[in-house]
Protein backbone atom coordinates (compact mmCIF):
# COMPACT_ATOMS: atom_id res chain seq x y z
CA UNK A 1 0.00 0.00 0.00
CA UNK A 2 1.84 3.21 -0.91
CA UNK A 3 2.05 6.03 1.48
CA UNK A 4 1.76 9.97 0.49
CA UNK A 5 4.61 11.78 1.37
CA UNK A 6 4.11 14.96 2.95
CA UNK A 7 7.11 17.89 2.47
CA UNK A 8 8.14 19.55 5.35
CA UNK A 9 6.58 22.38 6.42
CA UNK A 10 3.44 21.38 4.92
CA UNK A 11 0.02 19.38 5.94
CA UNK A 12 -2.57 17.53 4.59
CA UNK A 13 -6.24 18.58 4.87
CA UNK A 14 -8.78 15.85 2.61
CA UNK A 15 -12.46 16.36 2.25
CA UNK A 16 -14.40 13.29 0.41
CA UNK A 17 -12.16 12.24 -2.49
CA UNK A 18 -9.86 15.77 -2.55
CA UNK A 19 -6.83 16.10 -0.56
CA UNK A 20 -5.15 19.88 -0.39
CA UNK A 21 -1.37 20.23 0.57
CA UNK A 22 -1.58 23.67 2.70
CA UNK A 23 1.59 25.22 4.60
CA UNK A 24 1.85 25.16 8.64
CA UNK A 25 1.83 29.22 7.94
CA UNK A 26 -1.14 31.32 7.36
CA UNK A 27 -0.42 31.81 3.65
CA UNK A 28 -3.67 30.18 3.25
CA UNK A 29 -6.88 29.21 4.99
CA UNK A 30 -9.61 27.03 4.98
CA UNK A 31 -12.43 26.76 7.16
CA UNK A 32 -14.19 22.97 7.43
CA UNK A 33 -17.18 24.27 8.61
CA UNK A 34 -17.61 25.64 5.40
CA UNK A 35 -17.74 21.79 4.39
CA UNK A 36 -21.35 21.99 3.80
CA UNK A 37 -21.48 24.66 1.07
CA UNK A 38 -18.91 22.89 -1.08
CA UNK A 39 -21.10 19.57 -0.54
CA UNK A 40 -24.05 20.80 -1.36
CA UNK A 41 -22.70 22.79 -4.26
CA UNK A 42 -21.17 19.78 -5.68
CA UNK A 43 -24.75 18.08 -5.41
CA UNK A 44 -26.72 21.17 -6.74
CA UNK A 45 -24.63 21.66 -9.86
CA UNK A 46 -24.64 17.65 -10.45
CA UNK A 47 -28.50 17.35 -10.41
CA UNK A 48 -28.61 20.95 -12.49
CA UNK A 49 -26.31 19.00 -15.30
CA UNK A 50 -28.71 15.68 -15.33
CA UNK A 51 -31.58 17.99 -15.63
CA UNK A 52 -30.10 20.57 -18.58
CA UNK A 53 -28.80 17.29 -20.60
CA UNK A 54 -32.47 15.29 -20.07
CA UNK A 55 -33.44 18.48 -21.56
CA UNK A 56 -31.24 18.56 -24.10
CA UNK A 57 -31.87 15.28 -25.14
CA UNK A 58 -35.29 15.55 -25.42
CA UNK A 59 -34.98 18.29 -27.91
CA UNK A 60 -32.68 16.20 -29.70
CA UNK A 61 -35.27 13.20 -30.45
CA UNK A 62 -37.99 15.64 -31.01
CA UNK A 63 -35.44 16.80 -33.77
CA UNK A 64 -34.34 13.51 -34.94
CA UNK A 65 -38.34 12.52 -35.17
CA UNK A 66 -38.72 16.13 -37.46
CA UNK A 67 -35.78 14.61 -39.90
CA UNK A 68 -37.35 11.04 -40.00
CA UNK A 69 -40.61 12.44 -41.13
CA UNK A 70 -38.75 14.74 -43.38
CA UNK A 71 -37.17 12.00 -45.29
CA UNK A 72 -40.39 10.49 -46.67
CA UNK A 73 -40.53 13.07 -49.75
CA UNK A 74 -37.23 12.34 -50.82
CA UNK A 75 -37.88 8.67 -50.57
CA UNK A 76 -40.45 8.71 -52.92
CA UNK A 77 -38.79 10.79 -55.16
CA UNK A 78 -36.23 8.18 -55.15
CA UNK A 79 -38.59 5.53 -56.00
CA UNK A 80 -39.35 7.18 -59.00
CA UNK A 81 -35.91 7.26 -60.45
CA UNK A 82 -35.47 3.97 -59.76
CA UNK A 83 -38.42 2.89 -62.01
CA UNK A 84 -37.27 4.98 -64.70
CA UNK A 85 -33.56 3.00 -64.70
CA UNK A 86 -34.17 0.31 -63.06
CA UNK A 87 -30.60 -1.39 -64.62
CA UNK A 88 -28.71 1.82 -62.97
CA UNK A 89 -30.68 0.84 -60.03
CA UNK A 90 -30.03 -2.95 -59.63
CA UNK A 91 -26.05 -1.71 -60.42
CA UNK A 92 -25.93 0.75 -57.67
CA UNK A 93 -27.76 -1.80 -55.02
CA UNK A 94 -25.50 -4.70 -55.85
CA UNK A 95 -22.58 -2.82 -54.97
CA UNK A 96 -22.00 -2.01 -50.81
CA UNK A 97 -19.49 0.58 -49.76
CA UNK A 98 -18.17 0.84 -46.53
CA UNK A 99 -19.39 4.92 -46.76
CA UNK A 100 -23.40 3.54 -47.71
CA UNK A 101 -22.14 1.30 -44.33
CA UNK A 102 -21.16 4.15 -42.30
CA UNK A 103 -24.55 6.33 -43.25
CA UNK A 104 -26.88 3.39 -42.12
CA UNK A 105 -25.33 4.04 -37.98
CA UNK A 106 -27.85 4.76 -35.50
CA UNK A 107 -27.21 8.41 -34.19
CA UNK A 108 -26.91 8.28 -30.78
CA UNK A 109 -27.64 11.05 -28.08
CA UNK A 110 -23.93 12.35 -26.53
CA UNK A 111 -24.53 14.57 -22.67
CA UNK A 112 -22.92 17.64 -22.89
CA UNK A 113 -20.06 18.37 -20.77
CA UNK A 114 -20.09 21.92 -19.12
CA UNK A 115 -17.49 23.96 -17.85
CA UNK A 116 -17.25 25.83 -14.59
CA UNK A 117 -15.50 28.65 -14.48
CA UNK A 118 -14.44 29.63 -10.62
CA UNK A 119 -13.35 33.19 -10.49
CA UNK A 120 -12.28 33.02 -6.52
CA UNK A 121 -10.72 29.84 -6.23
CA UNK A 122 -7.78 30.76 -3.45
CA UNK A 123 -6.53 27.30 -2.33
CA UNK A 124 -8.48 25.40 -5.49
CA UNK A 125 -10.37 22.86 -3.19
CA UNK A 126 -14.20 24.07 -4.58
CA UNK A 127 -12.67 23.45 -8.23
CA UNK A 128 -10.90 19.76 -7.17
CA UNK A 129 -13.69 18.63 -6.03
CA UNK A 130 -16.25 19.95 -9.34
CA UNK A 131 -13.63 18.00 -11.21
CA UNK A 132 -13.75 14.50 -9.28
CA UNK A 133 -17.20 14.63 -8.12
CA UNK A 134 -19.40 15.91 -11.03
CA UNK A 135 -19.38 13.15 -13.73
CA UNK A 136 -20.45 15.36 -16.52
CA UNK A 137 -17.93 18.24 -16.00
CA UNK A 138 -15.38 19.27 -19.11
CA UNK A 139 -12.84 21.10 -16.96
CA UNK A 140 -12.63 23.82 -14.67
CA UNK A 141 -11.46 27.17 -14.83
CA UNK A 142 -9.90 27.75 -11.17
CA UNK A 143 -8.59 31.52 -11.21
CA UNK A 144 -6.82 33.96 -8.49
CA UNK A 145 -5.16 37.19 -9.11
CA UNK A 146 -2.81 36.24 -6.22
CA UNK A 147 0.26 34.27 -6.90
CA UNK A 148 0.69 32.66 -3.41
CA UNK A 149 -2.56 31.34 -4.47
CA UNK A 150 -2.31 30.41 -8.55
CA UNK A 151 1.61 28.91 -6.13
CA UNK A 152 -1.07 26.94 -4.00
CA UNK A 153 -3.53 25.72 -6.20
CA UNK A 154 -1.11 24.16 -9.13
CA UNK A 155 0.43 22.70 -5.97
CA UNK A 156 -3.14 20.82 -5.55
CA UNK A 157 -4.52 20.50 -8.38
CA UNK A 158 -1.02 18.34 -9.51
CA UNK A 159 -1.24 16.76 -5.87
CA UNK A 160 -4.67 15.21 -7.05
CA UNK A 161 -3.71 14.51 -10.43
CA UNK A 162 -6.10 16.99 -12.71
CA UNK A 163 -3.24 18.89 -13.70
CA UNK A 164 -1.84 18.94 -17.30
CA UNK A 165 -0.57 15.93 -19.41
CA UNK A 166 2.92 16.36 -21.09
CA UNK A 167 2.66 16.85 -25.12
CA UNK A 168 3.29 13.37 -27.15
CA UNK A 169 6.45 13.17 -28.56
CA UNK A 170 5.83 11.20 -31.43
CA UNK A 171 3.33 11.48 -34.29
CA UNK A 172 0.17 8.65 -34.58
CA UNK A 173 0.10 8.28 -37.82
CA UNK A 174 3.32 7.65 -40.28
CA UNK A 175 3.52 9.01 -43.58
CA UNK A 176 4.70 5.83 -45.25
CA UNK A 177 1.81 4.09 -43.88
CA UNK A 178 -1.31 3.85 -46.10
CA UNK A 179 -4.87 4.87 -44.26
CA UNK A 180 -7.32 2.45 -44.18
CA UNK A 181 -11.15 3.20 -45.09
CA UNK A 182 -12.77 0.89 -43.29
CA UNK A 183 -11.05 0.99 -39.67
CA UNK A 184 -9.89 4.79 -39.29
CA UNK A 185 -7.47 5.49 -36.37
CA UNK A 186 -7.82 8.24 -34.26
CA UNK A 187 -5.28 10.34 -33.06
CA UNK A 188 -5.00 10.93 -29.07
CA UNK A 189 -5.04 14.84 -28.40
CA UNK A 190 -1.07 16.10 -28.57
CA UNK A 191 -1.44 17.62 -25.06
CA UNK A 192 -4.08 18.30 -22.64
CA UNK A 193 -4.66 21.30 -20.38
CA UNK A 194 -5.79 19.20 -17.68
CA UNK A 195 -9.17 19.30 -15.90
CA UNK A 196 -8.37 21.44 -13.63
CA UNK A 197 -7.03 24.74 -15.50
CA UNK A 198 -5.21 27.23 -13.23
CA UNK A 199 -5.22 30.81 -14.50
CA UNK A 200 -4.01 34.09 -13.08
CA UNK A 201 -5.62 37.12 -13.61
CA UNK A 202 -8.29 39.45 -12.02
CA UNK A 203 -11.61 37.81 -11.88
CA UNK A 204 -14.04 40.46 -13.42
CA UNK A 205 -11.62 40.75 -16.05
CA UNK A 206 -11.62 36.66 -17.02
CA UNK A 207 -14.79 37.01 -16.85
CA UNK A 208 -15.64 40.00 -19.19
CA UNK A 209 -13.69 37.96 -22.01
CA UNK A 210 -15.68 35.04 -21.74
CA UNK A 211 -19.03 37.65 -22.70
CA UNK A 212 -19.01 36.57 -26.27
CA UNK A 213 -21.72 33.76 -26.71
CA UNK A 214 -19.08 31.26 -28.12
CA UNK A 215 -17.03 32.15 -25.26
CA UNK A 216 -19.42 31.34 -22.23
CA UNK A 217 -19.12 29.18 -19.63
CA UNK A 218 -21.37 26.84 -17.69
CA UNK A 219 -21.18 27.47 -14.63
CA UNK A 220 -20.20 30.42 -12.71
CA UNK A 221 -19.24 30.31 -8.54
CA UNK A 222 -18.57 33.17 -6.78
CA UNK A 223 -17.79 32.60 -3.36
CA UNK A 224 -15.94 35.33 -2.35
CA UNK A 225 -14.68 36.82 1.54
CA UNK A 226 -17.24 39.20 1.96
CA UNK A 227 -19.87 40.72 -0.59
CA UNK A 228 -20.14 38.88 -4.41
CA UNK A 229 -21.67 42.68 -5.68
CA UNK A 230 -18.59 43.68 -7.72
CA UNK A 231 -18.62 40.66 -9.52
CA UNK A 232 -22.24 40.30 -10.12
CA UNK A 233 -22.23 42.40 -13.68
CA UNK A 234 -19.16 40.10 -15.22
CA UNK A 235 -20.83 36.84 -14.27
CA UNK A 236 -23.99 36.96 -15.55
CA UNK A 237 -22.62 38.00 -18.96
CA UNK A 238 -20.32 35.12 -19.27
CA UNK A 239 -22.38 32.47 -18.40
CA UNK A 240 -24.32 30.77 -20.86
CA UNK A 241 -27.98 30.57 -21.66
CA UNK A 242 -29.43 28.30 -19.24
CA UNK A 243 -26.27 28.18 -17.47
CA UNK A 244 -26.03 27.94 -13.87
CA UNK A 245 -24.93 31.25 -11.15
CA UNK A 246 -23.63 29.65 -7.79
CA UNK A 247 -23.19 33.03 -5.47
CA UNK A 248 -22.14 33.10 -2.42
CA UNK A 249 -22.36 36.42 0.30
CA UNK A 250 -20.56 36.63 4.16
CA UNK A 251 -21.80 40.22 4.50
CA UNK A 252 -24.89 39.53 6.78
CA UNK A 253 -24.36 42.10 8.95
CA UNK A 254 -24.88 44.66 6.30
CA UNK A 255 -27.95 42.34 4.39
CA UNK A 256 -29.38 41.42 7.34
CA UNK A 257 -29.50 44.53 9.54
CA UNK A 258 -29.76 48.52 9.71
CA UNK A 259 -26.58 48.89 10.90
CA UNK A 260 -25.20 49.83 7.27
CA UNK A 261 -28.11 50.43 5.19
CA UNK A 262 -26.14 53.08 2.87
CA UNK A 263 -23.64 50.05 2.24
CA UNK A 264 -26.18 47.69 1.73
CA UNK A 265 -27.84 50.32 -1.44
CA UNK A 266 -25.02 50.78 -2.72
CA UNK A 267 -23.66 47.08 -3.21
CA UNK A 268 -27.27 45.45 -3.80
CA UNK A 269 -29.67 48.38 -4.70
CA UNK A 270 -31.65 47.75 -2.14
CA UNK A 271 -32.11 48.66 2.22
CA UNK A 272 -32.66 46.17 4.53
CA UNK A 273 -35.20 45.79 7.29
CA UNK A 274 -34.41 45.23 11.21
CA UNK A 275 -37.21 42.26 11.56
CA UNK A 276 -37.03 38.59 12.32
CA UNK A 277 -37.23 37.35 8.99
CA UNK A 278 -34.78 39.23 8.19
CA UNK A 279 -32.17 36.30 6.59
CA UNK A 280 -35.20 36.06 3.84
CA UNK A 281 -34.83 39.91 2.97
CA UNK A 282 -31.27 39.03 2.75
CA UNK A 283 -31.80 36.38 0.46
CA UNK A 284 -34.23 38.66 -1.72
CA UNK A 285 -31.70 41.88 -2.05
CA UNK A 286 -29.35 39.49 -3.81
CA UNK A 287 -31.54 38.27 -5.89
CA UNK A 288 -32.66 41.91 -7.11
CA UNK A 289 -28.63 42.74 -7.46
CA UNK A 290 -28.39 39.67 -10.03
CA UNK A 291 -31.83 40.36 -11.50
CA UNK A 292 -31.30 43.96 -12.21
CA UNK A 293 -27.55 43.69 -13.45
CA UNK A 294 -28.80 40.27 -15.66
CA UNK A 295 -32.21 42.70 -17.21
CA UNK A 296 -29.82 45.20 -18.84
CA UNK A 297 -28.32 42.79 -20.90
CA UNK A 298 -31.65 41.15 -22.10
CA UNK A 299 -31.26 37.87 -19.98
CA UNK A 300 -33.56 36.88 -17.18
CA UNK A 301 -33.04 34.92 -13.50
CA UNK A 302 -35.20 31.75 -12.33
CA UNK A 303 -33.70 31.19 -8.74
CA UNK A 304 -34.00 27.46 -8.10
CA UNK A 305 -32.48 26.90 -4.80
CA UNK A 306 -32.30 29.97 -2.30
CA UNK A 307 -30.67 29.21 1.17
CA UNK A 308 -29.78 31.67 4.25
CA UNK A 309 -26.92 29.10 6.17
CA UNK A 310 -24.98 30.53 9.47
CA UNK A 311 -23.29 33.91 8.80
CA UNK A 312 -23.54 33.69 4.74
CA UNK A 313 -26.50 33.44 2.04
CA UNK A 314 -26.16 30.56 -0.62
CA UNK A 315 -28.05 31.02 -4.25
CA UNK A 316 -28.33 28.90 -7.34
CA UNK A 317 -29.52 30.91 -9.96
CA UNK A 318 -30.32 29.79 -13.61
CA UNK A 319 -30.21 33.07 -16.47
CA UNK A 320 -31.55 33.15 -19.36
CA UNK A 321 -31.46 35.37 -22.65
CA UNK A 322 -34.89 36.37 -23.43
CA UNK A 323 -35.72 40.39 -23.63
CA UNK A 324 -39.61 39.22 -23.87
CA UNK A 325 -39.12 37.85 -20.05
CA UNK A 326 -37.16 40.81 -18.79
CA UNK A 327 -40.09 42.93 -19.01
CA UNK A 328 -41.65 41.14 -16.72
CA UNK A 329 -38.99 41.44 -14.10
CA UNK A 330 -40.18 45.05 -12.50
CA UNK A 331 -43.49 42.79 -11.54
CA UNK A 332 -41.34 40.57 -9.70
CA UNK A 333 -39.82 43.42 -7.77
CA UNK A 334 -41.21 45.34 -4.87
CA UNK A 335 -40.78 47.48 -1.89
CA UNK A 336 -42.06 46.63 1.76
CA UNK A 337 -43.51 48.73 4.72
CA UNK A 338 -42.57 47.20 7.47
CA UNK A 339 -44.05 48.25 11.02
CA UNK A 340 -41.28 49.06 13.46
CA UNK A 341 -42.86 47.79 16.34
CA UNK A 342 -45.14 44.68 15.39
CA UNK A 343 -43.54 43.90 11.54
CA UNK A 344 -46.50 43.62 10.05
CA UNK A 345 -45.05 44.42 6.57
CA UNK A 346 -47.27 45.34 3.10
CA UNK A 347 -45.74 44.60 -0.23
CA UNK A 348 -45.72 47.65 -2.91
CA UNK A 349 -45.03 45.76 -6.43
CA UNK A 350 -43.22 48.31 -8.60
CA UNK A 351 -45.70 47.04 -11.52
CA UNK A 352 -48.37 44.42 -12.46
CA UNK A 353 -49.23 42.57 -16.04
CA UNK A 354 -52.51 42.87 -17.36
CA UNK A 355 -54.10 40.01 -20.20
CA UNK A 356 -55.90 41.24 -22.90
CA UNK A 357 -57.61 38.80 -25.84
CA UNK A 358 -57.09 40.32 -29.17
CA UNK A 359 -61.10 40.10 -30.41
CA UNK A 360 -59.84 39.27 -33.88
CA UNK A 361 -57.02 36.66 -33.54
CA UNK A 362 -57.87 35.73 -30.09
CA UNK A 363 -54.83 36.00 -29.10
CA UNK A 364 -53.29 36.90 -25.43
CA UNK A 365 -51.44 39.98 -25.33
CA UNK A 366 -49.40 41.27 -22.58
CA UNK A 367 -49.45 45.12 -21.40
CA UNK A 368 -47.13 46.21 -18.58
CA UNK A 369 -48.86 48.57 -15.98
CA UNK A 370 -47.35 50.77 -13.02
CA UNK A 371 -49.01 50.28 -9.80
CA UNK A 372 -50.58 52.71 -7.91
CA UNK A 373 -49.62 53.38 -3.78
CA UNK A 374 -48.63 53.26 -1.44
CA UNK A 375 -50.91 50.66 -0.15
CA UNK A 376 -50.82 51.36 3.50
CA UNK A 377 -51.22 54.56 6.00
CA UNK A 378 -48.75 56.71 7.62
CA UNK A 379 -49.52 54.88 10.85
CA UNK A 380 -49.52 51.10 11.69
CA UNK A 381 -53.24 49.92 11.01
CA UNK A 382 -52.25 47.06 13.36
CA UNK A 383 -50.58 48.86 16.64
CA UNK A 384 -50.22 52.65 15.49
CA UNK A 385 -46.43 52.06 14.97
CA UNK A 386 -44.21 53.51 12.40
CA UNK A 387 -43.14 51.92 8.94
CA UNK A 388 -39.61 51.70 7.66
CA UNK A 389 -39.39 50.87 3.97
CA UNK A 390 -37.44 48.18 2.97
CA UNK A 391 -36.16 47.27 -0.61
CA UNK A 392 -36.58 47.15 -3.69
CA UNK A 393 -36.15 43.42 -3.31
CA UNK A 394 -37.09 40.09 -5.38
CA UNK A 395 -40.30 39.53 -4.38
CA UNK A 396 -40.80 36.28 -6.96
CA UNK A 397 -40.20 32.84 -5.68
CA UNK A 398 -37.07 32.02 -4.00
CA UNK A 399 -37.39 28.35 -4.75
CA UNK A 400 -37.61 25.52 -7.71
CA UNK A 401 -39.85 22.76 -6.13
CA UNK A 402 -38.82 20.59 -9.51
CA UNK A 403 -35.07 21.17 -8.82
CA UNK A 404 -35.43 20.88 -5.34
CA UNK A 405 -37.26 17.74 -5.33
CA UNK A 406 -34.85 16.28 -7.96
CA UNK A 407 -31.89 17.51 -5.93
CA UNK A 408 -33.54 16.19 -2.36
CA UNK A 409 -34.18 12.60 -3.83
CA UNK A 410 -30.34 12.82 -5.19
CA UNK A 411 -29.40 13.46 -1.47
CA UNK A 412 -30.76 10.57 -0.48
CA UNK A 413 -29.51 8.27 -2.75
CA UNK A 414 -25.98 9.27 -2.80
CA UNK A 415 -25.41 10.06 1.12
CA UNK A 416 -22.62 8.21 1.63
CA UNK A 417 -21.13 10.51 -0.27
CA UNK A 418 -21.33 13.92 1.24
CA UNK A 419 -19.99 14.10 5.09
CA UNK A 420 -22.69 16.86 5.91
CA UNK A 421 -25.47 14.49 3.86
CA UNK A 422 -27.81 14.56 6.95
CA UNK A 423 -27.49 19.10 7.41
CA UNK A 424 -27.89 18.68 3.72
CA UNK A 425 -31.49 16.86 3.53
CA UNK A 426 -32.88 18.75 6.35
CA UNK A 427 -32.22 22.05 4.77
CA UNK A 428 -33.59 21.15 1.07
CA UNK A 429 -36.36 18.98 2.58
CA UNK A 430 -37.43 22.87 4.34
CA UNK A 431 -36.87 24.31 0.99
CA UNK A 432 -39.13 22.12 -0.93
CA UNK A 433 -41.56 22.50 1.66
CA UNK A 434 -41.79 26.16 1.84
CA UNK A 435 -44.91 27.72 0.43
CA UNK A 436 -44.31 30.23 -2.29
CA UNK A 437 -44.77 33.65 -0.10
CA UNK A 438 -42.40 36.45 1.12
CA UNK A 439 -41.14 36.06 4.71
CA UNK A 440 -41.99 33.93 7.88
CA UNK A 441 -42.56 34.66 11.44
CA UNK A 442 -42.27 32.79 14.65
CA UNK A 443 -44.88 32.15 17.63
CA UNK A 444 -42.53 33.48 20.53
CA UNK A 445 -41.90 36.76 18.18
CA UNK A 446 -45.50 37.82 17.72
CA UNK A 447 -46.13 36.25 21.49
CA UNK A 448 -43.42 39.45 22.32
CA UNK A 449 -45.80 42.22 20.90
CA UNK A 450 -48.77 41.19 22.82
CA UNK A 451 -46.50 40.50 26.35
CA UNK A 452 -48.42 36.52 26.26
CA UNK A 453 -47.41 33.19 26.88
CA UNK A 454 -46.19 31.96 23.74
CA UNK A 455 -48.72 29.46 22.34
CA UNK A 456 -46.91 26.09 20.60
CA UNK A 457 -46.14 25.91 17.04
CA UNK A 458 -48.17 23.08 16.04
CA UNK A 459 -50.95 25.28 17.85
CA UNK A 460 -50.72 28.53 15.93
CA UNK A 461 -50.19 26.01 12.89
CA UNK A 462 -53.31 23.75 13.00
CA UNK A 463 -55.53 27.62 13.58
CA UNK A 464 -54.32 28.74 10.50
CA UNK A 465 -54.60 25.81 8.34
CA UNK A 466 -58.68 25.10 9.77
CA UNK A 467 -58.85 28.73 8.73
CA UNK A 468 -57.74 27.48 5.05
CA UNK A 469 -54.85 29.06 4.91
CA UNK A 470 -51.63 26.96 4.02
CA UNK A 471 -48.81 26.78 6.51
CA UNK A 472 -45.19 25.29 6.35
CA UNK A 473 -41.78 25.72 7.75
CA UNK A 474 -39.04 28.03 6.90
CA UNK A 475 -35.22 26.79 6.09
CA UNK A 476 -34.10 30.42 7.27
CA UNK A 477 -35.23 30.08 11.10
CA UNK A 478 -35.47 27.88 13.81
CA UNK A 479 -39.25 27.14 14.93
CA UNK A 480 -40.59 29.73 12.52
CA UNK A 481 -43.77 29.62 10.02
CA UNK A 482 -44.65 30.78 6.83
CA UNK A 483 -48.28 31.33 5.81
CA UNK A 484 -50.76 33.35 2.88
CA UNK A 485 -52.75 34.91 5.87
CA UNK A 486 -52.16 38.30 6.46
CA UNK A 487 -50.66 40.04 9.92
CA UNK A 488 -53.98 40.48 11.13
CA UNK A 489 -55.21 37.25 10.44
CA UNK A 490 -51.98 36.17 13.02
CA UNK A 491 -52.82 38.82 15.24
CA UNK A 492 -56.62 37.19 15.65
CA UNK A 493 -55.09 34.03 15.99
CA UNK A 494 -53.19 35.16 19.31
CA UNK A 495 -55.95 37.12 20.28
CA UNK A 496 -57.79 33.64 20.45
CA UNK A 497 -55.72 32.22 21.90
CA UNK A 498 -55.00 34.90 24.81
CA UNK A 499 -58.82 34.54 25.42
CA UNK A 500 -57.77 30.96 27.20
CA UNK A 501 -54.47 32.75 29.00
CA UNK A 502 -55.08 36.03 29.70
CA UNK A 503 -52.14 38.84 29.78
CA UNK A 504 -51.49 40.49 33.08
CA UNK A 505 -52.24 44.47 31.98
CA UNK A 506 -50.57 46.05 34.82
CA UNK A 507 -47.20 44.48 33.41
CA UNK A 508 -47.80 46.73 30.33
CA UNK A 509 -47.18 50.43 30.09
CA UNK A 510 -50.12 52.58 28.88
CA UNK A 511 -49.58 53.44 25.17
CA UNK A 512 -47.19 50.56 24.35
CA UNK A 513 -48.10 49.49 20.87
CA UNK A 514 -49.23 46.02 23.35
CA UNK A 515 -51.75 47.93 24.54
CA UNK A 516 -53.09 48.53 21.09
CA UNK A 517 -53.44 45.28 19.68
CA UNK A 518 -55.11 43.78 22.97
CA UNK A 519 -58.39 46.18 22.40
CA UNK A 520 -58.97 45.23 19.46
CA UNK A 521 -61.32 42.11 19.34
CA UNK A 522 -60.51 39.27 16.67
CA UNK A 523 -62.68 38.91 13.98
CA UNK A 524 -61.93 35.64 13.37
CA UNK A 525 -62.44 33.33 16.02
CA UNK A 526 -59.04 30.74 15.50
CA UNK A 527 -59.74 27.10 15.82
CA UNK A 528 -56.95 25.49 18.22
CA UNK A 529 -57.80 22.00 17.42
CA UNK A 530 -55.37 19.79 15.97
CA UNK A 531 -55.20 20.06 12.11
CA UNK A 532 -54.15 16.48 10.04
CA UNK A 533 -51.78 18.30 8.17
CA UNK A 534 -49.49 19.70 10.91
CA UNK A 535 -48.04 16.14 11.68
CA UNK A 536 -46.10 17.28 8.43
CA UNK A 537 -44.25 20.09 9.77
CA UNK A 538 -42.17 17.47 12.36
CA UNK A 539 -42.62 14.01 10.75
CA UNK A 540 -38.94 14.13 9.88
CA UNK A 541 -36.27 15.02 12.73
CA UNK A 542 -34.18 17.24 10.54
CA UNK A 543 -30.85 18.51 10.99
CA UNK A 544 -30.47 22.02 10.37
CA UNK A 545 -27.09 23.08 12.45
CA UNK A 546 -24.11 20.35 11.91
CA UNK A 547 -21.59 19.90 15.23
CA UNK A 548 -19.15 22.23 15.11
CA UNK A 549 -16.44 20.96 13.86
CA UNK A 550 -13.60 22.89 16.61
CA UNK A 551 -13.81 24.41 19.50
CA UNK A 552 -14.24 28.61 18.78
CA UNK A 553 -14.80 28.20 15.38
CA UNK A 554 -15.69 31.01 13.04
CA UNK A 555 -15.75 33.06 9.60
CA UNK A 556 -12.03 32.73 10.41
CA UNK A 557 -9.54 35.72 10.47
CA UNK A 558 -8.50 37.09 6.77
CA UNK A 559 -4.89 34.92 5.60
CA UNK A 560 -1.66 36.88 6.12
CA UNK A 561 0.88 35.68 4.11
CA UNK A 562 3.66 37.90 2.64
CA UNK A 563 2.72 41.19 2.46
CA UNK A 564 2.18 42.34 -0.94
CA UNK A 565 2.63 45.79 -2.88
CA UNK A 566 -0.88 48.05 -2.96
CA UNK A 567 -1.21 47.83 -6.71
CA UNK A 568 -0.95 43.84 -7.20
CA UNK A 569 -3.40 43.11 -4.29
CA UNK A 570 -6.62 41.56 -5.81
CA UNK A 571 -9.64 39.10 -4.75
CA UNK A 572 -7.14 36.34 -3.47
CA UNK A 573 -9.25 35.75 0.14
CA UNK A 574 -12.47 34.06 -0.27
CA UNK A 575 -15.32 33.09 2.82
CA UNK A 576 -14.09 29.22 2.98
CA UNK A 577 -10.68 28.68 1.24
CA UNK A 578 -8.36 32.18 1.19
CA UNK A 579 -5.04 32.90 0.51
Amino acid sequence: MSTTVVPEGFRIYSENGAKLLLPDTNEAFLNPIQEFNRDLSVASIRVWSEQLNELRKKRWEEKQKRKGQGDRRPERKRQKVVTENPVEAASSESVPTAMSASHSKIPQFIPQRVVILEPLSATGLRSIRYAQEIPLVKHVIANDLSPAAIEIMERNVIFNGLGPEAPLSVECVEPDVPLVETAPLKCPPKSSLGKVRVNEGDACTLMYTHRAERQRVDVVDLDPYGTAAPFIDGAVQCVSDGGLLCVTCTDLSVLGSTNYPEKCFANYGGVPVKAEFCHEVALRLVLHAISTSAARYGRYIRPILSLSIDFYVRLFVQVFSAPVEVKKAFSKTAIYYVCSSCQSFHAQSFGRIVEKQNETSSNINLQYKVNSGPPVSPDCNECGGTYHVAGPMWSGSIHDKEFTGRLLQHIETHDNKYGTSPRMKGMVSLAHEEIDTPFYFTPAKISSFFHCTSPPLETVASALLNAGYPVSRSHACPGSLKTTATRAVIHDVFRSFIKDHPVKMENIKAGAPATVLLSKQPELQADFKRHPDVSALSKIKLVRYQQNPTSHWGPGTKAGGKKRKRDTEGEGSKGDETV
